[in-house]
């Protein structure tokens, strides 16, 4: 379980790895462009019922720590995916990896 500090270090986000590295690929993408945006994801079972949304802009701190000290190999499939979802108006829309 990987973790998005956003904002100040005391919001904590978490996120299986996976979907976190891929997920920093397409915020580091749009960030690198100046574009803000949000993000929208179903909380864990283990979490209250119901989904987040956060907005991402170049002037708000963001920082990702894996658990797991390997990097893990990205899909380019899942990738397209959320930067798809990330050029619409409704912005990301975390949802799982589709494997073939």
């Amino acid at each position: 379980m990987g973790t998005m500090y956003y904002g100040d270090d005391n919001t904590a986000l978490s996120f299986e790895d996976r979907a976190l590295a891929h997920l920093k690929v397409v915020i580091a993408t749009k960030l690198r462009r100046g574009e803000s945006f949000t993000i929208t994801w179903t909380h864990r079972p283990d979490e209250t019922p119901g989904r987040s949304t956060i907005w991402i802009s170049p002037s708000i701190p963001l920082r990702f720590v894996f658990d797991d000290p390997e990097p893990v190999a990205l899909s380019p499939r899942y990738l397209e995916q959320l930067a798809t979802s990330a050029n619409s108006s409704g912005g990301i829309m975390l949802v799982e990896e589709q494997t073939e």
